[in-house]
């Protein structure tokens, strides 16, 4: 599918301060704040379920954002493995603040090759599209000693409209030495679902691929979550965003080439379901929470 590619608002660059010294009032958003938001939509609300949690009326679905991969699509180096560091994180009307999708310091660069995905690390809560939503990124590539040498990826802020696809779809944003492609979807009746990984009692290192499968618009869409090698006690916790009435799928796959398992969850409001897995080399527990979103 061809990528759509974001525009870039004017005045809306780190590189130059552009972006601090511009008015964002018509998105009621303050780029100078650079706190991030809380971990769930729940700790935005206030006061309990209304008038209980059975036929809780202050939590209704709403419209939110699923985001599925960030791809590195284009890059100045031909060959080889690059350093990329940087943020790329959503300001919705929820708090305004900002929801990592991506984010690693200069100390600590993602190191891949061009046309990889990259591993988010968010986001931290479900982002909600009760109007548009902000994408703010600054992302470089590392190139020696010093961060003045560095290359400028992509840089500014981006709006999503309400008005964006259902449908998984790839949109692009260009800088001034590359691309990053991010696949998303609008989910108009949303709910938050937590997904938290214990990984215990490890007997050894082994690598360990995790993926959720979310139904959106009839079409089931696979995400990958964590990629990589486990050697000690290791939580992981992630935010996505699901239709009401629909079953979640996780599939753990262990080693290069070994085996999948698989667990779902059913995305009913306020509902939290555990599951076990134990394998030769440790134990895997997932806890799945909804929340409905507003």
């Amino acid at each position: 599918m061809k990528s759509t590619t974001i525009h870039i608002l004017n005045n809306s660059s780190h590189r130059d301060g552009a972006i601090y010294k511009r008015y964002w009032g018509d998105y009621l958003m303050d780029m100078n704040d650079r706190n991030e938001t809380v971990s769930e939509l729940e700790k935005l609300y206030n006061g309990p379920c209304y008038p209980d949690e059975e036929n809780c009326m202050r939590h209704m679905p709403s419209p939110m954002i699923q985001i599925f991969s960030l791809r590195l699509a284009k890059t100045p180096v031909n060959s080889g493995t690059i350093q990329l560091y940087g943020y790329m994180a959503a300001r919705d009307d929820m708090d305004g603040l900002l929801n990592y999708i991506f984010n690693r310091s200069r100390d600590n660069p993602l190191i891949m090759e061009q046309g990889s995905h990259m591993e988010m690390i968010g986001p931290k809560r479900g982002i909600v599209m009760l109007s548009d939503v902000l994408m703010e990124f600054d992302m470089k590539i590392k190139t020696g000693e010093k961060e003045e040498h560095d290359l400028q990826l992509i840089d500014g802020v981006g709006h999503l409209s309400p008005r964006m696809s259902p449908r998984p779809f790839p949109l692009r944003f260009n800088g001034t030495c590359g691309a990053v492609d991010m696949c998303l979807a609008f989910v108009e009746c949303g709910m938050e679902a937590t997904i938290e990984v214990v990984i215990s009692e490890v007997q050894r290192a082994f690598h360990l691929s995790l993926s959720s499968f979310v139904s959106v618009t009839e079409e089931l869409k696979e995400f990958q979550l964590f990629h990589g090698t486990i050697g000690e006690l290791v939580t992981k916790r992630y935010a996505v965003a699901v239709p009401m009435e629909t079953i979640m799928h996780l599939k753990f796959k262990v080693g290069e080439k070994g085996s999948a398992h698989y667990c779902s969850f059913n995305s009913q409001q306020h509902g939290c379901v555990h599951r076990q897995i134990k394998l030769d080399m440790a134990t895997i527990l997932v806890k799945v929470t909804v929340l409905e979103a507003y």
